[in-house]
């Protein structure tokens, strides 16, 4: 079942929606984004980063992998994954809405975080992840080499490899130090996703399957969303709508996205945090997210904000319902979207992902490089 999505624009947005619509008919851009067209964007390196068009079909063809994952790590009492970023946003998400108590990960350098996680586990009988596409962000190369150190000295250097897993892209840094170091598995990412688009890739399914969850029955869900945003005609794909809408708010001066959860699946919001403001902040423009907000009354708004609100069907909370139509009667702009279940997650995975290149073609942008980051992590090396 896919998942549902209504929408709620003043008079003058909804015009400028729909001839943006159009425009995109015309142009047929929908199709050339499936074929990988950088002209969609800015012509500039974006046809390099679009793996993460396919990569549910490429998964659900190599299912095999995640079985196999699945039953390593149901031979540990716990399971860490070290990772910073897109590498930690997905597994984090899936172990707080499935609620996986004997799962950690570890994204900060804070020594009390580390020793308070450390009090948490067995390490003799823990199976570390440690996930880095580049295989050489600072971060994770160094939570691999503590905990490498301290498995090691409770099992032998000789065995501490087999409590050891990577995921990175081939021919990095991390394969050569798993290699070296004997990991139990090694398990590549495609080069042409980015970090905040690799969820759905082995860097999300992955952690996913060491913590039980059916990886099969998650990526044909989600690949009902694939097909929904491969429809030419942009008011019917369920990605195209979105991004469409949240475009042309950006470039109509409502730059600040708020996004408002269910209580079940609250840390999505963190994930679409960083898709969102990474993929559109640069070229000093920017979709602003903001989450975890307390809905507030329409009248402490300005006309700079768009709302989407995600929920899960059935579920009752009037309040939340009366303070959204609040917002909708105001003529704020309100993106509504109904999950089927928890397991639909990765439909919305998907849409907000495909939303987001679409937002990023309207804005004029390469909504696929990051030049901040990769400056940031050249300043840490210093």
């Amino acid at each position: 079942m896919l998942n549902q999505l209504t929408y709620s624009l003043p008079e003058k947005l909804e015009n400028a929606v729909q001839l943006k619509f159009d425009e995109w008919q015309k142009e047929n851009k929908i199709a050339r984004i499936w074929r990988q067209d950088a002209s969609v964007w800015t012509n500039d390196d974006e046809s390099k980063w679009l793996g993460w068009l396919n990569i549910v079909k490429t998964e659900l063809n190599d299912l095999q992998k995640y079985r196999d994952f699945a039953e390593i790590g149901e031979d540990f009492s716990d399971i860490v994954l070290l990772g910073m970023g897109g590498s930690s946003l997905g597994p984090e998400v899936f172990s707080v809405t499935f609620g996986k108590k004997n799962f950690y990960i570890l994204d900060s350098t804070v020594p009390a975080q580390i020793k308070t996680l450390e009090s948490k586990i067995d390490l003799a009988n823990t199976l570390f992840i440690v996930a880095s596409k580049s295989g050489s962000t600072l971060e994770p190369n160094t939570f691999k080499q503590y905990f490498y150190e301290r498995v090691s000295g409770l099992v032998g250097r000789e065995n501490a490899g087999r409590q050891f897993a990577a995921i990175t892209d081939p021919n990095s840094k991390m394969q050569k130090v798993a290699e070296q170091d004997n990991f139990r598995r090694i398990f590549f990412g495609n080069a042409e996703i980015g970090g905040r688009f690799s969820v759905l890739s082995v860097f999300g399914m992955i952690p996913a399957s060491a913590m039980g969850i059916d990886v099969e029955d998650f990526l044909n869900r989600t690949s009902e969303m694939v097909s929904a945003c491969k429809n030419d005609n942009p008011i019917e794909n369920a990605g195209a709508v979105l991004g469409t809408i949240l475009g042309v708010c950006q470039t109509s001066g409502r730059d600040k996205l708020t996004i408002f959860t269910s209580p079940e699946i609250h840390d999505v919001g963190a994930w679409l945090e960083q898709l969102i403001a990474e993929s559109t902040g640069k070229d000093d423009i920017a979709i602003v997210p903001v989450d975890r907000e307390m809905i507030q009354p329409p009248e402490n708004y300005g006309d700079d904000r768009i709302f989407a609100y995600l929920k899960l069907e059935g579920e009752s909370n009037e309040a939340n319902e009366a303070k959204i139509a609040a917002l909708e009667k105001s003529g704020q702009p309100v993106v509504r979207i109904t999950l089927a279940d928890k397991m639909n997650l990765g439909q919305e995975f998907f849409r907000w992902e495909f939303a987001t290149a679409v937002a990023g073609a309207i804005m004029n942008i390469n909504p696929f490089n990051q030049p901040d980051v990769e400056a940031a992590k050249i300043e840490s090396k210093k």
